[in-house]
């Protein structure tokens, strides 16, 4: 599948993953300042921001899919970043073509099997009717009766196109929802990967805990793990300098 992808800047290059409902957009900021040391390249995963539909998910075919990105880019090695859902692409990819891969940064998530978090995000949006709403924030007030986080809705809300009046979802959610359990399922199981890794968790989120550090290390024993307290789940938005500085300093740029 031929993915939807920027590119700003020159340089060693590096591709950025994001996480489930996201879209390359919502890195726009980092990979402005990371352009400045490499060329960055984010990356709308299949069934997302303005890349293909497909009723198939899994990390397998994600993993393929860039790998079809790098060989059309002709690049011999990257630098890959990736976030929650993102993170497991990545590192599936890191298991599977490892020969493209010079480092890898995880944020927030670990290899292993998660809880289902989402279904009620998932039925909320399928259960709305676009045609009845003339913006995104008639949507946000009706989406706020059920989820009453606004940066949850907010971030939510950059999946919409608005054409000629009409509001449409970006996300194929049909095909995520029905392929949704294969994502919540671990991923490099028994596998053990020799690529430079840098886990970052945030200190107040719960995808890494203290207890995975060992599934992690055992996995990729090439690897670090930094906690940047001031953050939760979405730890380059929540503190952006101070993310940027870890990926700078890890991946040795001038």
């Amino acid at each position: 599948m031929k993915l939807h992808y920027q590119i700003v800047g020159s340089g060693q290059p590096v591709v950025i993953l994001h996480g489930l409902f996201g879209s390359s957009d919502n890195w726009r900021g980092l990979a402005k300042e990371l352009s400045n040391h490499a060329q960055v390249i984010t990356v709308d995963l299949r069934n997302h921001g303005r890349s293909p539909h497909s009723a198939e998910q899994s990390y397998e075919l994600m993993a393929d899919d860039l790998a079809e990105l790098i060989q059309e880019l002709k690049l011999s090695s990257v630098d890959l970043i990736g976030h929650s859902v993102g993170g497991k692409v990545a590192m599936t990819f890191s298991q599977h073509y490892p020969e493209f891969l010079h480092k890898l940064v995880v944020v927030d998530i670990a290899p292993r099997a998660y809880t289902d978090e989402h279904s009620t995000i998932f039925e909320t949006l399928l259960g709305l009717d676009l045609s009845l709403y003339l913006s995104r924030k008639e949507l946000d007030q009706e989406l706020s009766l059920s989820l009453p986080n606004k940066a949850v809705r907010q971030f939510l809300l950059m999946n919409l196109d608005l054409t000629n009046d009409k509001l449409t979802w970006r996300l194929n959610l049909h095909a995520l929802f029905e392929c949704y359990p294969k994502l919540l399922q671990s991923v490099c199981n028994h596998q053990q990967i020799a690529i430079p890794s840098y886990f970052i968790r945030g200190g107040r989120s719960n995808y890494i805990g203290d207890d995975d550090f060992a599934l992690i290390n055992a996995t990729f024993p090439h690897s670090e793990i930094v906690t940047i307290e001031e953050a939760g789940h979405w730890v380059h938005a929540e503190a952006p300098d101070i993310f940027l500085t870890k990926i700078i300093e890890f991946f040795d740029y001038d």
